[in-house]
């Protein structure tokens, strides 16, 4: 675990910064520091005849420190975050890694340890805030993932403005890409629906689409929304452009109807537009929605999801695409395929168990591209989510979250059962 280049640099000019500025009563006082305790079980089983792995299994225990500095004093104010994430081996094998919760080896063997560490420069003026160095983004063209030991991680130069009452404005760009279980940073690459893409115009047989060669060091992204007051709604555009991959416009409505005092109705509508910017020969459009209404602690919702183009949906590898179906293994985002869910959310604290949620869901995928002269594929999906916080005691604010997941699918891998427990502790430091 070392400490890059570039975090170096921004850490210490920030630093400088800062001390040069003779107010620097609000930098301390505003600061604040965690350590979050993050235990990890996974478990995933491959069903089907053709799987090369069995089963997939690994147990680690990860811990991460985050700083966030307050802003110097002044019309310009100034500042620094850092972060510091480690992850600890407890059992995994040469025939049981490959989960994502640490890296792999060449040999199939994951390592003891593994971490990084980051720093980010920010200055603000005014309502603006200007930020450079490692960053989190989560925006609808690059929201970094969170779901395994340790987050996903970027570096680049991310400028946040709501200069304007109600209207929020983003601008950026990041050049490397720190994945969940990696220890380096890499250029950004693509991956198209279900992670292999299948292009309409390759000939009968269809290609398969290795986007990881497609690499590239300019991700550049804008961002512009609007919230319309008192009326429920929400609407947003947003642009992003992997350099030489895709071009990407995003429309989105979110519209929220109250009906009685615990109850409402909420709509969420999204578009996405996304096209060749290269030799990627990506080409899709799609269509996602969730009808959702929400009575007391309990919560319903519908969601359908439309592929069209030559290609699946195209996002940064490892992220959390931005789409109404993208769950716990599929994202239901293969070239032309169709699908649906349900989904229902429950809070406890409705019978006197707070803390303790529930979620499941199910997902059903048909239409999927195979191929010319292939008949169409299908698939679903079922989630089922546990967590419980306890809310008091010595163990207040201790997390445990299972979640369960069955995949059957047309397309490989085809046949999963997964199994994932969380604990999770977070530590105020200051």
């Amino acid at each position: 675990m070392k400490l890059k280049a570039i975090a170096q640099t921004v850490s210490l000019s920030a630093l400088g910064l800062a001390l040069a500025v003779p107010a620097q009563a609000a930098f301390i006082e505003d600061s604040k520091a965690s350590l979050e305790l993050r235990n990890f079980y996974m478990n995933r089983d491959f069903r089907h005849d053709t799987a090369t792995q069995s089963k997939a299994e690994e147990w680690a225990q990860g811990f991460l420190f985050r700083f966030e500095s307050g802003y110097t004093e002044g019309t310009v104010g100034v500042g620094v975050d850092a972060m510091g994430f480690a992850g600890f081996k407890l059992d995994s094998g040469k025939g049981t890694s490959n989960t994502a919760l640490l890296p792999r080896h060449d040999d199939g063997r994951a390592p003891s340890s593994y971490g990084e560490l980051g720093a980010t420069f920010k200055a603000k003026l005014s309502n603006s805030t200007l930020k450079a160095g490692t960053l989190m983004p989560k925006l609808p063209t690059v929201s970094a993932g969170d779901s395994r030991l340790l987050p996903q991680t970027f570096t680049g130069v991310h400028v946040n403005s709501q200069e304007i009452n109600n209207l929020t404005v983003d601008l950026g760009r990041l050049n490397r890409v720190n994945q969940r279980n990696s220890t380096d940073r890499q250029h950004i690459y693509a991956t198209i629906g279900q992670g292999t893409a299948v292009d309409k115009n390759a000939g009968k047989a269809g290609k398969a689409v290795n986007l990881s060669k497609n690499a590239t060091s300019k991700f550049d992204f804008g961002s512009i929304s609007y919230n319309w007051g008192d009326t429920g709604l929400k609407t947003a555009y947003h642009y992003g452009n992997l350099n030489n991959v895709y071009k990407q416009h995003i429309l989105n409505g979110v519209y929220t109807l109250p009906i009685t005092d615990g109850q409402s109705l909420t709509a969420d509508v999204r578009y996405a537009k996304t096209n060749d910017d290269g030799k990627s020969n990506i080409d899709n459009k799609a269509i996602s929605g969730l009808l959702s209404y929400k009575l007391g602690h309990s919560n319903f919702a519908l969601g359908y999801q439309k592929m069209s183009g030559d290609t699946g949906y195209a996002y940064i590898a490892e992220t959390d695409p931005f789409l109404a179906n993208y769950v716990q293994i599929r994202d239901f985002a293969a070239t032309d395929e169709k699908s649906w869910q349900a989904r229902f959310i429950h809070d406890f604290a409705s019978v006197g168990v707070p803390g303790l949620t529930l979620m499941t869901r199910y997902i059903r995928g048909t239409n999927i591209y195979m191929g010319a002269n292939k008949s169409r594929g299908s698939e679903w999906e079922r989630d089922t989510d546990i967590g419980y916080v306890f809310q008091d005691g010595t163990l207040k604010g201790l997390g445990i979250k299972w979640r369960n997941a069955t995949l059957r699918s047309d397309v490989a891998p085809r046949k999963i059962d997964e199994n994932r427990l969380i604990v999770s502790y977070t530590i105020p430091l200051m």
